[in-house]
């Protein structure tokens, strides 16, 4: 054994904490300056000539083309970040799909089925050595990657994260570029799930010798009265060398102080180039700080690879959670010996007017929402969720049920499950796999009873610390017989009682129950407008109340998640078109709470809670019954209207109360008594007309990814400062030290835009014809006497000649030429120097295209309605280089702006989403509405 060797098995604890951690790994953002544009799904003319060369990347290496060619010129294309969501920046369309929330988008919209995403990046020199990988967390869907032209591979599942090594096919020292093709054309679920690179991507460089992508399994076993706990750790290594390594792998731990706990160098083993290694290890930590979903203690595992001379390979950090999870048959969950209510929520991951591309910042700002209505669960529906979700899980203090997209068997679907529980089997915030939802096809029959069976074995294998579950809606003896845990979707489609009785030894827990389905502030239906009244028994049959009172009286089962959390674009059931979104949500679109909200918020949490509803403006309803209903958790609860008492009622408990009252205008109040005392006021009043706008803020979150994310809300006030829950005016937006990503309202039935974006059609110029141009030639030559690009005449078989030089031409048309729209000119390098005419006016003279072609801004006088003619004098690049034999040479970008930021009020609420410029500085929101002042509002 080495000195160096010796030197590390014995160094102190404590002395180690202060040794410099040196790293070969380096993890680096690739989220920002991609380009992005449109392409085809089967006119390769409007998919930018991809896959039409002689030889196709599939039949020769290297053989990329159209966007995934290293040349090809996007300089016409969008500027963007990452995340992307294309999709949320479609219209609203009828014929749109109604699963997907009516966009413009994907399925049967061939212009905006396709997306090409390129960035160009330079590798430094010195990474030669290195292997190079690059990482996509997410891309909807069907996405093909190339790099430098070279094809990489393919993934499907627009859900499942995935990988390339870079490694042999870069320019070091030099200049690449990656391009990506994602197909959304086809759906996946049934529910809005955006469309593009709307997750983050990576860059990621590591030795030769280096911990494999997710190659850390952490478990943890408490002893008894969890005063130690034993750590376990099983770390893959993998050695894509050349020479067998001898390597040593050292693990430490630190509390969630930093605090170094305990750290053991395991015996050095042989690793021969090309396998993967796994070195388990075990360590005891006494009196640990647990995690729990009242204290989310988090330890970090650093895993560190050294060689025999004590060189640092590898350092690779996991984070983890000391816990214990049970699910009892008998008792429900129990997490650290202590039984805990799954008080639950489904939820999508799309937020109104982002679609799927959410800041990281936006996770915690909707789970936090949630959380102040008493949730402590969450059900990925129907889709393992972006790491940054599950990381904001950990951190808050939330249990997750972590789901898989599709049952099945074949690699197509274990593939994608050992993908997502590799992924996600460190956070202490999953306590179980779901492996399936309503699988009508199967979950009733033996079929489903096989597939259930293998699928949780397969789970099992993977990962033995936690148990999975299958989610079953109403068909009973197939996938219920065999599952772990069974899960129930909806109690008057189950009967959850015989199934505990038929089968004893199997816990049970709500994987779905329906809510009090409605729009905010809505309490009269309006189909027209895509407005529901409170739902009291949902097409799912019932509603939070009905849902939580029959979990509630069974202790056996785990408990319930409510379908949904936050309403979601899309399956807008029992509405179709003009309704464009769900309406299953506690929350609304943009997080703001339904009434019915409050009955979660009464019984789920231990603070006094008094909420009345409907509000109490109804012009023309004088004299006619107003249904009231109060949410409390308080004894009992007395009504009174304009100061005359209504009644009091006691409150049953996991209940609410109603009264009927006839409307009239003036003061409704509500009193709460808990042992016969008055201790809680709630009010609603008749309010005045809108006199003011008034703007609030949540506290500035700057998220893992380093964006800083503001979040306005705006709302509207009568004169004495009330907020009016009718008011929908018409509001534009201006901000200064940020960019507005997106605005909302949570109307189900609004068509306006979620995003503010330029618009860009492209017109390729073609018909391209040519010549060889003698040296004295002063003037374009007549069109008629060129022959066409792809001819075999002479011209084409030869490179000009002592002076001699191509004279091109070209046409696009254009339908109409829009007042506030810029259109400019990009063509290709095809030459040293170039000269253009446009429809016979010369544009630009001895331009130097040695390097990158021409790229001129036109004005509309230059142009004309229908075909536009480009000619060129070209002088040929020196050698035997000759023209592009294309009909495409060069295209005209006509750029419409971006439309001003603007959204009604609805029920007398907004949303607006500001990017900061910044990770610190000043922040403002200026809200504007016709008759009324402007309110501003400034965060720091």
């Amino acid at each position: 054994m080495s000195l160096a060797r010796l030197f590390w098995r014995h160094v102190p604890v404590a002395l180690f904490a202060l040794i410099p951690l040196g790293t070969a790994r380096e993890r680096v953002a690739f989220d920002a300056d991609w380009r992005f544009a449109f392409g085809h799904p089967s006119d390769p003319t409007r998919d930018f000539g991809h896959a039409t060369g002689y030889f196709s990347y599939l039949a020769k290496t290297g053989f990329g083309d159209g966007p995934a060619a290293a040349a090809f010129d996007d300089r016409a294309w969008r500027e963007l970040d990452l995340p992307h969501d294309w999709a949320v920046e479609a219209p609203f369309s009828p014929a749109g799909s109604h699963s997907h929330g009516y966009k413009a988008a994907g399925k049967g919209f061939p212009d905006r089925a396709i997306g090409w995403y390129r960035k160009a990046f330079r590798v430094p020199e010195s990474d030669l050595g290195q292997r190079i990988t690059i990482a996509f967390d997410g891309v909807f869907r069907d996405s093909r990657v190339w790099v430098n032209g070279f094809y990489l591979g393919q993934q499907p599942s627009g859900y499942t994260g995935f990988e390339y090594d870079l490694t042999d096919y870069l320019n070091y020292g030099g200049d690449n570029v990656i391009a990506v093709r994602a197909d959304a054309s086809m759906e996946e679920g049934w529910f809005y799930e955006g469309a593009g690179i709307y997750r983050h991507v990576w860059l990621r460089k590591t030795a030769p010798v280096h911990v494999v992508t997710h190659g850390t399994a952490v478990t943890t076993d408490l002893a008894a009265h969890h005063r130690s706990a034993t750590i376990n750790i099983a770390t893959e290594v993998r050695h894509d060398g050349r020479a067998p390594v001898a390597v040593a792998v050292e693990q430490t731990i630190t509390d969630p102080t930093g605090k170094v706990v305990a750290r053991l160098v395991l015996d050095p083993i042989n690793i021969a180039p090309g396998k993967t290694i796994t070195f388990p290890a075990h360590m005891v930590i006494n009196d640990p700080a647990l995690w729990s979903t009242v204290s989310p203690h988090l330890h970090t595992v650093v895993t560190l690879v050294r060689d025999m001379e004590g060189v640092e390979l590898d350092r690779y950090e996991t984070t983890f959670g000391i816990r214990d999870i049970r699910f009892d048959p008998d008792h429900g969950f129990f997490l650290n010996g202590q039984r805990v209510q799954l008080k639950g929520v489904n939820l999508h991951q799309d937020h109104a007017g982002l679609g799927a591309a959410l800041p990281d910042a936006m996770y915690d700002f909707r789970l936090r929402r949630l959380m102040a209505f008493g949730i402590n669960a969450i059900r990925t529906g129907h889709r393992p969720p972006a790491p940054e979700f599950l990381d904001a899980c950990d951190r808050l203090g939330l249990l997750v049920i972590d789901e898989h997209r599709l049952m099945g068997i074949n690699p197509a679907q274990l593939d994608d499950l050992r993908a997502l529980i590799r992924r996600d089997r460190n956070h202490p915030s999953v306590i179980i796999w779901s492996v399936g939802n309503e699988e009508w096809a199967i979950e009733s029959n033996i079929l489903g009873a096989r597939i259930t069976r293998t699928m949780q074995d397969f789970a099992r294998r993977l990962d033995p610390s936690r148990r999975t579950t299958v989610a079953i809606s109403g068909g009973w003896g197939g996938s219920s017989t065999t599952a772990d845990v069974v899960g129930y979707n909806y109690i008057n489609q189950s009967d959850p009682d015989q199934q505990h009785a038929d089968f004893p030894h199997q816990p049970g827990i709500g994987t779905e129950e329906t809510t009090t389905q409605s729009t905010r502030g809505i309490f009269f239906d309006d189909h027209d407008r895509g407005h529901l009244a409170p739902l009291e028994r949902g097409d799912s049959g019932g509603n939070n109340e009905m849902g939580w009172q029959f979990y509630a009286a069974r202790p056996w089962l785990a408990g319930l998640f409510y379908w949904t959390g936050f309403d979601y674009r899309g399956e807008p059931t029992p509405l179709g078109w003009p309704a464009v979104s769900s309406q299953y949500g506690l929350l609304d679109l943009c997080g703001f709470p339904k009434d019915s909200t409050y009955y979660v918020k009464s019984w789920w949490t231990d603070e006094p809670v008094l909420h009345l509803a409907p509000h109490w403006n109804w012009p023309g309803r004088e004299g006619q019954p107003i249904e009231v209903i109060a949410y409390s958790n308080h004894d009992a609860v007395e009504l009174f209207l304009n100061g005359n008492s209504l009644g009091r009622q006691t409150m049953p408990i996991n209940s609410k109360l109603k009264w009927s009252v006839p409307y009239s205008p003036g003061r409704l109040e509500a009193r709460g008594y808990r042992h016969d005392r008055h201790v809680q006021t709630a009010v609603v009043g008749t309010t005045g007309p809108v006199t003011a706008l008034s703007l609030a803020a949540d506290e500035p979150t700057t998220g893992p990814d380093g964006k800083r994310t503001v979040v306005f809300t705006i709302a509207a006030e009568d004169a004495s400062g009330r907020a009016v829950p009718t008011a929908d005016h018409a509001l534009s937006f201006a901000v200064t030290g940020g960019t507005i990503i997106g605005v909302g309202n949570g109307d189900p039935g609004s068509h306006e835009p979620d995003r503010f974006i330029p618009t860009d059609t492209f017109l390729t110029i073609n018909d391209w014809l040519g010549r060889i141009a003698p040296a004295d030639t002063t003037a374009p030559a007549d069109p008629a006497t060129l022959a066409p690009m792809r001819s075999l005449g002479a011209w084409r078989a030869t490179v000009p000649q002592n002076g001699e030089f191509y004279d091109l031409t070209g046409t696009f048309n254009l339908a109409a030429l829009p007042a506030d729209a810029t259109y400019d000119l990009y063509l290709p390098s095809i030459g040293r120097t170039c000269t253009v005419w446009l429809n016979g006016a010369e544009l630009a003279r001895n331009v130097d295209t040695t390097s990158a072609g021409p790229m001129i801004a036109l004005t509309r006088a230059q142009l004309a309605p229908g075909s536009n003619r480009i000619q060129l004098f070209v002088t040929a690049f020196d050698g035997d280089t000759r023209i592009p034999e294309r009909d495409d040479l060069g295209l005209v970008r006509l750029r419409t702006p971006a439309p001003s930021p603007a959204r009604y009020l609805f029920n007398g609420l907004a949303q607006v989403i500001v990017a900061a410029d910044a990770p610190t500085g000043p922040v403002s929101l200026r809200a504007s509405a016709a008759g009324l002042a402007p309110a501003e509002l400034q965060i720091p």
